[in-house]
C-alpha cells in the first residue's frame, strides 16, 4: 500500500485533529466538543484504513479505538469502563493482526534481545498489577484483565521482524503501552495537585496517537495488507 489518493488527505486531517487536541482539549474536562476531536482524530485513521484498503483487523482496531477515545473523553467510572472494553478488544484485534501477519515470526521471542524484552515486558505488568491493585477499587479486575491484554498485545509484537515494514509496529506497540501506562498514573496514582499532572495529558495523548499512527502505517501504507 502507499501514500496516496483519498489517504493523502484524510491522514492529514487525523493529525490535524489530534494536534488540536492535543493544544487546546487533553488536560480540560469532558465537553461535547473535546469528545467530538478526540474521536476524530483516531476514527480518521480508521477511514483512512478503509481506503487503503488494510487488513480488516487493523480497520477494527483503529475503529474501537476511536470508540474508546470517546467514552474516555467522557465523565464516570461507567464511562470509563465502557473505553476500557473498547480498548481491550482493540488490543485482542492488534494480536491477531500481528500473529496472523505473514512475517510473524515465533521464533524471533527466543532471541536474545527479544527475550530480554519479553522479560521486561512481564516485570513491568507485574510492577503494574502491583502498583494498581490496591488503587482501582471497583475496576480492579477490569484494569488488571485490561493489562494483561496490552502485555498480550506487546509480545505478539515481538514476533514482528524489523526487516519488514510490519516491524515497526514494535515502536507503536512501545508507545502504546508507554501511554497506558502514564495515564494509568494519572488516574490512579499521583495525587490531583502532583506537578508531574501538568505533562501527563500531553505525554498521553501524544505517544497513544502516534502508536495508532504507526500501526497504520505498519500495516496498510508502507507494508502489504
Amino acid at each position: 500500500m502507499v501514500f496516496s489518493g483519498i489517504t493523502g488527505w484524510i491522514l492529514p486531517l487525523a493529525a490535524l485533529s489530534a494536534l488540536i487536541y492535543l493544544l487546546a482539549f487533553c488536560w480540560l474536562g469532558a465537553s461535547v466538543l473535546k469528545s467530538a476531536v478526540k474521536t476524530l482524530a483516531v476514527g480518521l485513521l480508521a477511514v483512512a484504513a478503509i481506503y487503503a484498503q488494510a487488513p480488516l483487523w487493523l480497520i477494527a482496531a483503529l475503529a474501537l479505538g476511536s470508540v474508546g477515545d470517546f467514552f474516555l473523553s467522557r465523565e464516570g467510572d461507567r464511562a470509563f469502563l465502557f473505553g476500557l472494553v473498547a480498548f481491550a478488544a482493540a488490543h485482542l484485534a492488534y494480536v491477531v493482526l500481528f500473529l496472523s501477519h505473514p512475517v510473524f515470526d515465533a521464533r524471533l521471542l527466543i532471541d536474545p534481545p527479544r527475550a530480554v524484552a519479553a522479560v521486561v515486558l512481564g516485570l513491568f505488568a507485574a510492577g503494574m498489577a502491583r502498583l494498581l491493585w490496591p488503587r482501582t477499587g471497583a475496576l480492579r479486575l477490569p484494569v488488571m484483565a485490561y493489562l494483561v491484554i496490552i502485555c498480550a498485545m506487546g509480545l505478539a509484537a515481538l514476533g514482528l521482524p524489523l526487516t519488514q515494514p510490519a516491524g515497526i509496529a514494535l515502536i507503536g506497540a512501545a508507545l502504546f503501552i508507554l501511554s497506558d501506562a502514564v495515564l494509568s498514573l494519572e488516574l490512579f496514582v499521583l495525587p490531583a495537585t502532583h506537578a508531574a499532572r501538568r505533562i501527563t495529558p500531553f505525554v498521553v495523548w501524544s505517544t497513544y496517537w502516534l502508536a495508532q499512527a504507526v500501526f497504520l502505517m505498519a500495516f496498510a501504507l508502507i507494508g502489504p495488507a
